[in-house]
């Protein structure tokens, strides 16, 4: 069953491998299929370069998670801590329901903001909506983990004359390690893979992202699809979010040891 499980997950991602490795004609069953790196080649030297859009999607990711972090985790606290009845509950509803609209619908409204504000054409602006959809979901994930967490570890810390940020720092943060870790996977999985933002607020050809230089790839001919290329393209572009899941898989493990309160 684990042997099936293992297939399962594994399976998709030894396929995409095993195509990049292959030349165009081996895809289509018209030559041999000796292995090559002949598409990595491609895409690494293509316009732009693909090592190009991966360093910034590396950088709007990061920037997006620090941002979404620094700003979900004092609102996280706040709510939970200070929650008041109906308020909080209202605020809690809201929160949900921004995290479950379709972003699709403020395409439009977003589109008109860069304009309007000249922010096309910067990563650091493209922070700015990946950090606010992200925002809502990363508040509900660590308040939901600050809710499990009892009273009286800040208590005993208060008595001890601790302030608040280093109630925080040194009482919490170390407890939050596996919320932190879950909302920083899923902001930089959300940020990695968004395209239609990206889209229209990037046109300049050296700030493109991940998705939107793959959407650029083009095969010998109109009618040529070049599934090598893709499939070169989609197995560089997971070796980031491979590296980001060990990193944080330390963290969730030392994370969940650390902190106890015994009755």
């Amino acid at each position: 069953m684990r042997a099936l499980a293992l297939l399962w997950s594994l399976g998709p991602l030894l396929w995409q491998l095993r195509t990049s490795l292959l030349p165009a004609d081996a895809l289509v069953g018209q030559g041999p299929s000796a292995l090559t790196l002949e598409n990595y080649r491609l895409v690494l030297s293509g316009d732009p370069p693909l090592w190009a859009s991966l360093r910034n999607s590396c950088l709007v990711g990061v920037g997006t998670t620090v941002l979404t972090l620094c700003l979900a985790l004092p609102c996280a606290y706040a709510l939970q801590r200070h929650r008041g009845g109906l308020l909080g509950w209202g605020v809690g509803a809201i929160l949900l329901a921004a995290s479950l609209f379709p972003t699709v619908l403020l395409f439009l409204g977003l589109l008109e903001i860069a304009r309007s504000l000249h922010l096309a054409n910067s990563l650091t602006a493209l922070c700015l909506p990946y950090t606010a959809l992200a925002l809502p979901l990363a508040i509900l994930i660590l308040r939901a983990a600050i809710a499990e967490l009892p009273p009286e570890l800040e208590d005993a810390a208060r008595l001890e004359g601790l302030a608040l940020g280093q109630r925080l720092r040194s009482v919490l943060l170390p407890l939050l390690a596996p919320a932190l870790a879950s909302t920083a996977i899923l902001t930089f999985l959300a940020s990695w893979n968004e395209y239609p933002i990206a889209l229209t607020w990037i046109s300049r050809v050296d700030r493109l992202t991940l998705p939107t230089a793959m959407a650029r790839l083009a095969g010998s001919s109109v009618f040529t699809v070049p599934y090598g290329a893709f499939a070169a393209a989609t197995v560089l572009g997971s070796l980031p979010l491979l590296l980001l899941v060990l990193v944080a898989q330390r963290w969730i493990i030392s994370g969940l040891t650390q902190g106890a309160v015994k009755g």
